[in-house]
């Protein structure tokens, strides 16, 4: 290997020179220049060295940042798929419940129409019927026979079984059809003069709210407003939401409306006087379903007032005086069981006032007694049927403590 090297004065030593100059070196002066050589060769291979674990670190970094590119990639690519085609579904679904009548647009939004909540209670009407006894689920199939009928247009499917055959060729053929269709069916329909006007008032005052009883309520009205309609398609049926006021509410409002203040019980049974005393129906029934004491009463001013429980049952009891006197009319109080007795006793109270019964029970089961008592059975969990004993007289400074304690139990 051809050597060189740069003298002090600048000139370089050709290879025989370096050799001359190389012998002329000591051992110790050889030994130390092959040392610093050896350094230098060490500390350039480091050098490359780090070099090249730099170069396979850059390489690296790039294989990794390019995976991630395309891993990310992959997700979007597959999450911008399931969004096209989760809005392709809610599309198609949005379509078909429009088609069905199941929902509507209102300024820019979707709502909940009639037509659904109608089906949805049809489905809680079917799961609540399981519960109940052979003849009473029996019962609600339909009214009892009359023996006078009419011919007229089909309006249900279960009427099919009372079908004109003849007429309803007739009818198809004048259309110029070859066959029968819903169009030109003629029914039997069976005459009955029974009228039939229901009140259904319930509380959704804020202590409602608690353990799932508002949304019990809610379902149990609706299936027994099918169970009415179902057997009495003319039947009158007004449900009433009480808390501070009461609400006059159709099926879907029914179903929407939340839970409010206190329990303005008077008002509620007034207002179900107004509408039961002017009915000329032949069958007046009223159910109130409360979960506790009558809160809040309405003065004469208009004003509601709240917090004084003995004054508000006062009025209660007042109202419900006036609403006895509308006759006939079967009254049921519902009361939501609850680990309060005086809760029972007001309850007991009102419905002793109305000349009414007493149906105490939980919210899971309040479905099936409400169409237990429509149909005319008997309650499935318990009868209220004798009066409890006299709550003894207290001095009046006990009296207002305890009263004090009872405002604090209110649910409000």
């Amino acid at each position: 290997m051809p050597l060189a090297f740069l003298t002090a004065g600048g000139r370089t030593l050709g290879p025989s020179e370096l050799g001359t100059a190389l012998a002329a070196l000591t051992a110790s002066q050889q030994e130390e220049l092959s040392s610093r050589v050896e350094g230098t060769i060490r500390s350039r291979e480091r050098v490359l060295e780090r070099e090249a674990e730099e170069k396979r670190r850059a390489a690296e970094s790039q294989r990794r940042r390019l995976e991630e590119e395309r891993e990310e990639a992959r997700r979007r690519a597959e999450s911008e798929t399931d969004q096209r085609i989760k809005a392709a579904e809610e599309r198609r679904f949005e379509r078909e419940l429009k088609e069905r009548g199941f929902v509507a647009d209102q300024a820019g939004q979707l709502v909940v129409t009639y037509g659904l909540v109608a089906q949805f209670a049809r489905l809680l009407l079917e799961e609540e019927s399981r519960q109940l006894p052979g003849d009473i689920r029996l019962s609600l199939k339909g009214g009892g026979s009359t023996g006078v009928y009419e011919k007229a247009r089909l309006r249900r499917l279960d009427e099919v079984a009372r079908l004109d055959v003849p007429s309803s060729l007739l009818e198809s053929r004048l259309a110029g059809r070859r066959h029968i269709d819903e169009s030109s069916l003629y029914v039997y329909r069976e005459v009955t003069s029974e009228r039939v006007h229901v009140v259904l008032a319930f509380d959704r005052s804020g202590s409602m709210s608690e353990g799932g009883k508002l949304e019990a309520a809610k379902k149990a009205l609706l299936a027994l407003y099918v169970a009415i309609r179902r057997r009495y398609p003319d039947a009158t049926i007004d449900v009433l939401a009480f808390d501070n006021t009461v609400a006059v509410l159709d099926l879907v409002e029914l179903w929407e409306c939340k839970a409010g203040a206190f329990t303005n019980t008077s008002e509620a049974l007034r207002a179900a006087h107004l509408l039961l005393r002017s009915s000329r129906a032949s069958r007046r029934e009223l159910y109130l379903i409360t979960d506790g004491l009558p809160e809040a009463y309405t003065d004469d001013e208009g004003r509601v007032r709240s917090g004084q429980l003995d004054v508000a049952m006062e009025h209660a009891l007042a109202r419900a005086r006036e609403l006895a006197t509308v006759q006939p009319m079967r009254r049921t109080v519902v009361l939501l069981r609850s680990d309060h007795p005086e809760y029972e006793v007001a309850a007991r109270s009102l419905a002793r006032t109305l000349t009414g019964e007493l149906v105490v029970t939980d919210p899971s089961r309040l479905g099936v007694e409400l169409l237990v008592r429509w149909a005319h059975g008997v309650e499935t969990e318990r009868r209220v049927e004798s009066p409890p004993p006299p709550i003894p007289a207290v001095p009046e400074r006990a009296g207002r403590g305890r009263a004090r304690r009872r405002d604090r139990r209110m649910g409000g």
